[in-house]
């Protein structure tokens, strides 16, 4: 826990991003932003954890992260993207889509664009859930079972899938260019390919038994068709979503509810999850074989897999260690990032060897040294 920071920040903080480095240059991300909620007055705030022209130091910065500017948010926070190098795309609980800007000469934020009513029902607005942003593209989801998806450089709604869901949706993010998935209150993964007109979803998975809310997804950047949930139950759900229609291994991740999940941009042999129960989990496919497996070892032995097998024709090698299920392979191992905490971790984000993350405490915890 020695290299972790904590900013105690008077708000509860319910989204944490870093900004994006250019693919390029080697750099480790050195500012972040984070969304607040339950205030009495919201805020969207830029942080930096650069050395502030102290000298270089062999183990990187030194300190807390240091505010750069803050802009008061209509409404929670609800959801945080960055668009390019200077703009984000906040949602909130009052339906609003904003891009704000920032001015990092100036270290001011202004808003670029917003759409006031973007989630709604015909007489109240409806919370906008989450974002997700290819620029100039923006797709947001709501609680009104809504997809929308505007332009960024256009004033108007670029397209709506108005019946997208009965339940409300609760994240979203993209499978591929022009594949989203998204996940709902009932426990279903859905697959939206945009090429088509239908507003009907391409693919449907869903857990079995128990309907159980799925809260946050994410996909494996190098191998698309494997996908990460989390939901109500604190489960960690892995997904094929060539085959099958339900998951293909469920582990026990927390013991309240899984806020997100995140695998690693550059090494997605490691994945991150936070929670309802105050802790935020490093897993690690530790492999020792041509076939890495995502197996359990250790305390966390409760692991269930649907199926080690491979895809008709598939190559043996290639399936990911997130899928397999030969204990004999390799096996996976969780950390604890945190300080023993008691309240949610709302958030999470990594990026190279930085992590950031957010809590109902009021605080943001840096990690600036992650072993990946």
């Amino acid at each position: 826990m020695e290299n972790i920071n904590a900013k105690y920040v008077s708000q509860k903080i319910s989204k944490t991003r870093w900004r994006l480095v250019s693919h390029s240059s080697l750099q480790q991300p050195d500012i972040f932003a984070t969304g607040s909620w339950d205030n009495e007055v919201n805020k969207i705030s830029f942080w930096s954890i650069g050395n502030h022209g102290s000298s270089d130091m062999d183990d990187g910065f030194e300190g807390d992260p240091q505010l750069l500017c803050e802009y008061k948010h209509d409404g929670d926070v609800l959801d945080l993207q960055f668009l390019d190098q200077d703009r984000i795309v906040t949602t909130s609980s009052t339906g609003a889509v904003t891009i704000f800007r920032l001015h990092q000469n100036s270290q001011t934020i202004s808003v670029a664009q917003r759409w006031p009513r973007a989630h709604g029902y015909p007489c109240e607005n409806a919370p906008c859930t989450g974002v997700v942003c290819s620029s100039p593209e923006i797709v947001t989801v709501g609680e009104d079972g809504k997809i929308i998806i505007f332009r960024a450089d256009q004033e108007g709604v670029n397209r709506v899938i108005e019946n997208a869901d009965s339940s409300t949706i609760h994240a979203v993010t993209y499978l591929r260019t022009t594949e989203i998935l998204t996940v709902n209150s009932i426990g279903q993964l859905k697959l939206w390919d945009f090429r088509q007109q239908s507003n009907t979803p391409s693919q449907i998975l869903s857990l079995s038994g128990d309907r159980v809310p799925l809260h946050c997804v994410d996909r494996h950047p190098n191998q698309q068709h494997i996908v990460a949930t989390g939901g109500q139950d604190g489960m960690l759900c892995v997904w094929d979503v060539r085959q099958g229609s339900t998951p293909f291994s469920l582990m026990e991740a927390h013991s309240s509810e899984m806020w997100e999940v995140h695998f690693h941009p550059t090494n997605p042999d490691h994945l991150f999850t936070c929670s309802e129960d105050g802790s935020l989990l490093h897993w690690e496919t530790s492999t020792h074989s041509d076939m890495p497996s995502f197996l359990q070892g250790g305390r966390n032995n409760s692991m269930k897999s649907r199926s080690a097998m491979a895809p008709a024709g598939g190559n043996q090698s290639l399936i990911n260690a997130w899928l397999s299920g030969d204990s004999s392979k390799g096996r996976l191992e969780t950390t604890h990032m945190l300080p023993s905490q008691t309240l949610s971790v709302n958030s999470l984000d990594v990026l190279g060897q930085c992590l950031v993350c957010g809590t109902d405490g009021e605080a943001i915890f840096v990690n600036r040294q992650v072993p990946v």
